[in-house]
């Protein structure tokens, strides 16, 4: 065992080690209070200054991070946000959670990574572990992290330890949050794997090691291309219940009740948030580089990608027999987030269609409990009805497209002219998409 390893383990068992987060969003700020509750030094950074001078002010800024937790953490100067980077200096363990979108071309944007291993090279003083969390491709650890920083003269398993675990952040959920979802860690060697899975295990219950980061880079795209796919199962299954004039949701309770070889995924207005419709396409970029093309992960996205459209065709099916036309038709979009009970817009199908059936020439309202307004594609600020006040008769469509639990069913489809039910929601009495 080196001498800086045991150093740094001996910072972590007595508290003494100062951890560092990049990146201050859904994933990196539970991360953050996280440790400094169980009392380490905790140093947030983010490039965003209006967040920064949030959590200053004792704000949080995503939705499962109370004000209070925050605060207490200031309070007791556990915690800091700074968008200052020689702050980085003071810290032992550099934990990376920033966004990796796909670009224009649906190839993974690491720009962020590469920015924030840039700002750990100028600023890293003494030995350091470093752990990416973000989503990306097998093999980035390694490309984007370790060879910078050893090409910068930094010396692996004496002055830089690397590892990869990725998040498990479901946004909105009760039961599983950051101390008790069992976290994946990978490291580019076995002092990187023992240094992660003794920092991990201050804050998290259960710490699955595995053998390199490349395993547990897989391991992420695994779980979410695995729920991509068999929700685009269910999506086609849906429209071809439909054409043959079946109730796809009474076919699942039906499937449902074998206790044995099935497992119940629902269909949708489409897929969103960070993981399904992006994880994908970084494993199917990764293949493609290995001259391995993947069927069903194409098949998938394109299903996926197309329920939206397949939603808007229904409305307009819906408004014609009525004797209305789309283009003048007053439609109510009732819920914006990607899933029930969150503010989080982060590829919603919902605003795929509220942009298609504008496009057709629809006045299209929403109303979202947990989202006040949002920019649409012309970069124009759209403000949503109020739940307490929305008057549903007005409307010659109403269109459910996320399942919160502040909607009043009984109350929609006793006053919707037309209603178009997405997520199953009103059983069996009125139109539904997939029915």
């Amino acid at each position: 065992m080196t001498l800086n390893k045991q150093i740094l383990l001996d910072k972590i068992a007595t508290k003494n080690a100062t951890i560092a987060v990049l990146g201050l969003g859904y994933v990196g700020l539970p991360l953050a209070i996280a440790f400094a509750e169980k009392g380490f030094q905790t140093i947030g950074f983010d490039i965003s200054r209006q967040a920064v001078k949030r959590l200053q002010s004792g704000c949080s800024t995503v939705m499962d991070m109370s004000d209070v937790r925050v605060q207490r953490m200031l309070a007791c100067g556990l915690f800091d946000a700074t968008n200052e980077e020689e702050r980085l200096a003071d810290a032992d363990v550099f934990i990376i959670c920033v966004p990796t979108p796909l670009n224009a071309s649906h190839e993974p944007d690491v720009t962020s990574i590469r920015a924030s291993v840039q700002s750990i090279q100028r600023q890293v003083k003494r030995a350091a572990v470093v752990s990416l969390e973000s989503t990306t491709y097998p093999g980035c650890t390694k490309e984007m992290i370790l060879e910078p920083l050893v090409n910068a003269g930094l010396v692996l398993d004496e002055e830089l330890f690397v590892c990869f675990s990725p998040e498990r952040i479901d946004p909105g959920n009760k039961m599983y949050q950051t101390e008790n979802t069992p976290k994946v860690l990978g490291g580019v060697s076995e002092a990187s794997i023992q240094l992660g899975t003794a920092i991990y295990e201050q804050i998290i219950d259960t710490v699955i090691p595995v053998s390199s980061t490349e395993v547990a880079e897989m391991s992420k795209l695994l779980e979410n291309t695995f729920r991509c796919i068999n929700i685009a199962f269910m999506n086609e299954m849906s429209l071809l219940c439909d054409r043959l004039n079946i109730d796809i949701w009474e076919t699942l309770d039906a499937a449902e009740t074998k206790p044995f070889g099935f497992m119940r995924f629902n269909p949708g207005p489409g897929v969103g948030g960070h993981c399904i419709p992006l994880d994908p396409m970084y494993l199917s970029w990764k293949a493609k580089q290995a001259n391995f093309f993947s069927r069903f992960i194409e098949t998938a996205q394109d299903i996926n990608s197309n329920m939206p459209k397949e939603v808007v065709n229904k409305a307009v099916k819906l408004l014609n027999e009525a004797r209305k036309a789309v283009n003048g038709s007053r439609v109510l979009l009732m819920g914006m987030s990607y899933k029930k009970d969150i503010n989080d817009l982060r590829e919603s199908p919902s605003l795929a269609i509220y942009e298609e059936l504008k496009r057709l020439g629809a006045e299209v309202q929403y109303c979202d409990p947990y989202v006040a307004s949002f920019l649409d594609k012309q970069n124009v600020r759209v403000y949503g009805e109020a739940l307490s006040t929305v008057q549903f008769h007005q409307y010659d469509l109403v269109i459910l497209l996320t399942n919160h639990s502040d909607f009043k069913m009984a109350e929609i489809s006793e006053q919707a002219a037309n209603l178009l039910d997405t997520r199953n929601m009103v059983k069996n009495s009125l139109p539904k998409v997939f029915a």
